[in-house]
């Protein structure tokens, strides 16, 4: 599905550069619920923006140029007016959403100026970081997560994809957090098994559905996701990376420095995710209408570690997540 109701797809041919040395390439764009992805004439994923965060260079003129974010290499040339209007009916109704930019920084820099007073006071960093991130609009949120993939896409290399496997997604996103932004990403290597970043995108080792038969246990490694990232806002983690600097100058600037996204991109692939409680995993699993039995053997084969989540499954006989179709197209969403 596209961002809008009238296209169920929505496809133009364009011409892409990564790099301001780099050679033009003849690709393909389409339209998601929140990005602008850009394959190649087999499919294969070259690039995942940020609907929020794409920038116009060239306004008015034809052939379109945008970029992914103001400061970004990449370019996209794009002459299809169907698709320059899809682009900038999205970007409207974002804007739309979004606070004046004027009051925003007015209204960030006193609750910084604020926070800064209380601190003074009594010195609480970790009250300044919670606040910082607590008025973090959704589209700032969209933008820092599809920063952070930029990031960790330099070791994981692209995302994976397929039109029917691009498909599947969806579809196991629908099912899982169907009112909820974001997306769900299948990377190659370079992840542990599943990650979280702002903005919903939910990141996603290949070997969850390639190694296994059913689609509940990569749908088990998506809910425990959701879970951590309603127990500890994502920007808010993001910002304990920066620190007290990264969240005055989010406060005061309204963005986060390259270095600090750079350096939580590592921690991100090198530290083990939080447990999650077995409680409010099952209610999870509850919620979703998911057997939480297979995932519990994915995690622990004997099931010693992960009996909880197997006697107490709230889901046996639950409708299939996917149909055979839709789960082969999944496992073979890279291709390989």
């Amino acid at each position: 599905m596209t961002a809008l109701s009238e296209y169920e797809r929505l496809e133009c041919t364009a011409v892409w550069r990564p790099e301001p040395d780099a050679q033009r390439r003849d690709v393909f764009v389409s339209i998601g619920d929140a990005t602008l992805m850009i394959h190649d004439s087999a499919d294969r994923m070259l690039a995942h923006w940020s609907l929020a965060a794409v920038s116009r260079v060239n306004p008015g003129e034809r052939p379109a140029l945008y970029t992914p974010g103001a400061d970004a290499p990449e370019e996209l040339e794009i002459e299809d007016e169907v698709m320059i209007d899809a682009i900038n009916r999205v970007q409207r109704s974002i804007q739309r959403r979004r606070p004046r930019p004027g009051r925003l920084r007015l209204a960030l820099l006193a609750g910084g100026l604020a926070a800064v007073l209380a601190g003074a006071v009594f010195w609480l960093p970790d009250a300044l970081i919670r606040h910082a991130a607590s008025v973090v609009p959704q589209a700032k949120r969209a933008e820092l997560g599809a920063r952070l993939l930029t990031d960790i896409r330099r070791v994981a290399g692209t995302p994976c994809t397929t039109v029917n496997g691009r498909n599947a997604l969806e579809r196991l996103k629908a099912r899982l957090f169907p009112s909820s932004p974001g997306a769900l990403v299948i990377l190659s290597s370079g992840i542990p098994a599943s990650r979280h970043l702002p903005g919903g995108l939910i990141l996603l080792n290949r070997t969850l559905v390639e190694d296994h038969e059913d689609a509940a246990v990569v749908a088990g490694y998506v809910l425990a996701e959701l879970e951590r990232a309603a127990a500890v806002d994502p920007v808010e983690d993001l910002l304990r990376t920066g620190g007290f600097p990264a969240a005055f100058r989010l406060l005061t600037t309204g963005d986060v420095e390259d270095a600090v996204l750079e350096h939580h991109a590592e921690r991100l692939l090198a530290e083990p995710a939080a447990p999650v409680p077995d409680d409010r995993l099952l209610a999870r699993f509850a919620e979703a209408g998911v057997a939480s039995t297979p995932y519990a053997y994915a995690r622990d084969i004997s099931g010693e570690t992960t009996l909880a989540l197997i006697e107490a499954d709230p889901g046996p006989g639950a409708q299939p997540l996917l149909s055979d179709g839709q789960w082969v197209s999944l496992q073979g969403i890279c291709g390989e």
